[in-house]
C-alpha cells in the first residue's frame, strides 16, 4: 500500500500541498496581523463592534442588540450544519472512490488506486471539519456574548456598566474572528478539492483561493464603505 501511494504522488504533489497548507495559514496570519496603514475588513469590524457595544449603553430597550446578536448566531448554526453535512458528503465520496476514480479518468487524469483519491479527500475533510469546530467555538462565543451583555445594568451610569460592555465587546469579537477562520478553512476545502485534478489543478485552485480571500478583505467595496467616514 505504501510503496503503491509513494508511487502515485508525485515531488510536485507534496509541493502543492505544502502551498495549501502555506497558504491557509499565511492568508489568514495577514487577515487578523495587518500592515498599520492597510487594515483588513476584519480588523476594520472591530472597531464597529466595540462601538455597538458602547451605544448599546444608552438604548432602551435593548431589543435591537438582542435581535442582532440573534442573527449572528443563527449564521454560525446554518454554517456548522452545512459544514457537516458536507464533511459527510466527501466522506461517503471516499467510500466510493472507485466511482469518483471513473469520473475523474473520464476527464482525462490517470487511474491511481481507491487510496490515492481517499486521501486528497482526507484533506478535504479535516479543513471542513476543523471549520465545524471553529463554527461551533463561535456559536458558543456569541452565546457568553448574550449573557454577559444582558448582565450590563440599564443604568449606564453604573459603575459596571461599561467594563461589561467592554467584556461584551471583546467576546463578540472573538465570536466572529473564530466565524471568519471557519469561513476560510471552508474556502480552502473546496480549493483542496482542484487536487483531484491533479498538482496542477490543486496549485491554480490555491493560488484563485487566496486572492480571492485577501481581495475581499483589503481591496473590496464594503472595505471602502467602512472606511468613508
Amino acid at each position: 500500500m505504501l510503496i503503491l501511494l509513494t508511487e502515485s504522488f508525485t515531488p510536485l504533489d507534496y509541493g502543492a500541498l505544502a502551498l495549501l497548507l502555506v497558504a491557509w495559514f499565511v492568508v489568514s496570519w495577514v487577515i487578523e496581523h495587518p500592515p498599520a496603514k492597510r487594515a483588513s475588513v476584519t480588523i476594520l469590524m472591530q472597531r464597529y463592534r466595540r462601538d455597538w457595544m458602547e451605544e448599546m449603553l444608552t438604548r432602551q430597550p435593548r431589543i435591537f442588540d438582542s435581535n442582532i446578536l440573534s442573527s449572528l448566531r443563527q449564521g454560525t448554526t446554518f454554517m456548522t450544519s452545512a459544514s457537516m453535512i458536507a464533511v459527510g458528503g466527501v466522506l461517503a465520496m471516499a467510500g466510493n472512490a472507485d466511482q469518483l476514480e471513473t469520473i475523474v479518468v473520464g476527464v482525462g487524469i490517470e487511474s491511481h488506486p481507491a487510496v490515492f483519491w481517499q486521501m486528497k479527500l482526507g484533506i478535504v475533510a479535516v479543513l471542513l471539519t476543523h471549520a465545524v469546530f471553529k463554527f461551533i467555538w463561535s456559536n458558543r462565543l456569541f452565546g457568553y456574548c448574550a449573557v454577559v451583555m444582558a448582565s450590563v445594568p440599564n443604568d449606564p451610569d453604573a459603575s459596571i456598566a461599561r467594563p461589561r460592555a467592554q467584556k461584551a465587546a471583546e467576546i463578540n469579537i472573538r465570536a466572529a474572528m473564530n466565524f471568519n477562520r471557519g469561513l476560510r478553512s471552508v474556502y480552502f476545502a473546496f480549493a483542496a478539492l482542484g487536487w483531484l485534478l491533479g498538482p496542477w489543478g490543486l496549485i491554480v485552485a490555491v493560488l484563485v483561493t487566496g486572492r480571492a480571500v485577501l481581495s475581499r478583505e483589503f481591496a473590496s467595496t464594503s472595505r471602502g464603505v467602512l472606511l468613508d467616514e
